[in-house]
């Protein structure tokens, strides 16, 4: 947990700086040259520092110890960040597509940007594919939706000033500032989409649900292997954080004495930890073989797979 604590900490610190620089540099030189373009892909780094900031404060709060009213702790406070983020990302979206829409409509003569224009935004790509790769290598190595989801929106801003160049460069080319204007609107329209995406990804460990579903295969399949276990019935599992919690109910003989009924219980355990990595807790609810069954709300049985 520590050294998850550091990864975050750590990759926050790198993003807050390494965007603060590049936002600085292109809103700066999007003034001075004149393009909505350029200025826009400042604003859309500044929410990457403010989205930065936020993944710094997450980072202290999944570390807190488990308390009576969060007996689980803290970490899915990692999720609840990443829905933050998308929000974030949405209104700076909304913004920028209001903004370069009121130009485009509006429309006043305009110079053409300045070429130094050009400069900025490929110092900016190679500068956000760095601190992408840098964030999304540090999530899958602390197992971060909220870093991985960082790590996509920058990710999505190298595309961004991809589209800006391409914008600025078909500016020159046809003597057409307009051009810059309509840049700025598909940008802005590629940055919404971009945070409903994430946004609904979130919503998986949010609702207690997994990502990755074959964990439920695996899980019938760890049963089967136990000797004495039979139908796993009403299987649960959830995600807080990065680790599994997962609960089921399974059938053995009912004249076992309770310590061969425990150490059935503990083979089931075991096969699935060495199953599945980062499971945290397995609760396993022992029933007499061939007891009725009465349709349950919750939970999977192997044919529902």
């Amino acid at each position: 947990m520590k050294q998850r604590e550091k990864i975050l900490i750590q990759a926050s610190w790198v993003s807050i700086i390494g965007n603060a620089i590049l936002s600085v540099l292109k809103m700066g030189i999007g003034l001075f040259a004149g393009s909505l373009a350029v200025l826009g892909d400042g604003i859309d780094s500044a929410t990457d520092v403010v989205i930065s900031i936020v993944t710094l404060i997450t980072a202290r709060i999944v570390s807190r110890p488990p308390n009576s009213n969060y007996a689980y702790g803290y970490e899915k406070a990692d999720s609840v960040a990443t829905k933050v983020l998308s929000f974030v990302i949405f209104f700076a979206g909304i913004q920028m597509l209001i903004s370069t829409g009121k130009s485009i409509i509006f429309a006043e003569p305009r110079e053409l940007p300045s070429v130094i224009a050009i400069y900025v935004t490929i110092l900016s790509m190679f500068g956000k594919l760095g601190l992408a790769y840098y964030q999304f290598h540090q999530g899958k190595l602390a197992e971060s939706s909220m870093l991985i989801a960082n790590a996509k929106n920058m990710r999505n801003d190298v595309i961004i000033s991809s589209g800006v160049l391409l914008g600025l460069l078909f500016t020159f080319v046809l003597n057409m500032p307009i051009l810059d204007s309509i840049t700025g609107l598909l940008i802005s329209i590629y940055i919404i989409k971009s945070s409903i995406d994430i946004f609904l990804e979130s919503n998986v460990v949010l609702m207690d649900g997994v990502k990755d579903t074959s964990v439920y295969k695996k899980i019938f399949e760890a049963v089967e292997q136990v000797p004495g276990a039979s139908n796993p019935h009403r299987v649960r599992s959830r995600q807080i954080g990065n680790l599994y919690m997962i609960v089921l109910d399974i059938e053995i003989d009912g004249d076992l004495t309770l310590n061969e009924a425990h150490d059935i219980a503990n083979e089931v355990e075991q096969g699935i930890k060495s199953s599945i990595a980062n499971v945290y807790d397995i609760v396993v609810h022992l029933e007499p073989q061939g007891k009725h069954h009465e349709e349950e709300k919750f939970g999977l049985n192997k044919d529902l797979l």
